[in-house]
């Protein structure tokens, strides 16, 4: 079995010289055995296994998260946010392994354990960070954050508001608020109503409330990112590196 195993990693190395992990999962299938015997058999040939599948490493096409396959997965994470790999490839098997990556990236789903032993399990830090942006006016009133945006997110993945409220647990009323706040303070229509029945009833986002959704993501993950970078230069100094200020000091 594995010598199969060794030919089947050898014809299907991408042009980097590694295996992707989607063919190391159809090495499993195709023969029969847990797809850790295939990375077992990888790492004794010096392979490496690359393009995770579920976006923990490696450059596979993402494209945006959905709120209702985030609540699907967060019935499934620990107190840390973290996931089983194995449990997020079943949910993959309803909605795609694009969208789950998508997901996980979007709503901070990390995983853990994976099948193919590629990654360890990340150790959680004694402190983190934590950031949460959004717009306001000029009267204060808040304008754009993470609950309208989960909003415009829902709405456009069910196209009907009031299947949206419905999923976000909120009631029509408060829905609808959320969406003539944002038209009334950008002057501009975020959506198409068709009332009736038939396929073409319904809501549709236009084009710029998608760009919404993508630059205030943009903008929490840069502020996120620059909080993180800046949070571990303050407080997460090495030893060696407050021995070395502290000797400076003492210079002075």
């Amino acid at each position: 079995m594995s010598e199969q195993i060794r030919e089947l990693i050898t014809k299907l190395l991408n042009p980097k010289g590694r295996l992707d992990c989607g063919a190391a999962f159809k090495i499993a299938a195709k023969l029969g055995v847990e797809v850790g015997l295939v990375s077992d058999e990888a790492e004794k040939m010096g392979v490496k296994i690359d393009n995770c599948e579920l976006g923990q490493f490696g450059g596979l096409e993402n494209g945006r998260g959905k709120y209702t396959v985030m609540t699907q997965l967060k019935q499934m994470t620990d107190e840390k946010d973290r996931i089983l790999c194995k449990d997020a490839r079943d949910v993959a098997a309803g909605v795609g392994l694009k969208t789950i990556r998508s997901t996980l990236k979007d709503y901070k789903i990390d995983v853990k354990y994976c099948q193919l032993g590629c990654f360890k399990e990340k150790k959680g830090k004694k402190m983190r960070v934590k950031t949460k942006t959004w717009i306001e006016n000029d009267e204060g009133e808040l304008i754009f954050g993470k609950g309208k945006t989960e909003v415009l997110d829902v709405i456009a993945e069910v196209g009907s508001i009031s299947k949206a409220a419905e999923i976000l647990g909120m009631n029509y009323k408060k829905c609808w608020n959320h969406l003539q706040i944002l038209q009334k303070n950008l002057k501009e229509e975020l959506f198409t109503t068709r009332q009736g029945g038939g396929e073409n009833a319904g809501t549709t986002l236009n084009e710029r409330a998608h760009e919404l959704i993508n630059a205030y993501r943009q903008l929490q993950n840069d502020i996120e990112d620059f909080a993180d970078k800046r949070f571990k230069e303050l407080f997460l100094k090495k030893d060696g590196e407050k021995n070395d200020a502290t000797k400076e000091d003492k210079k002075k």
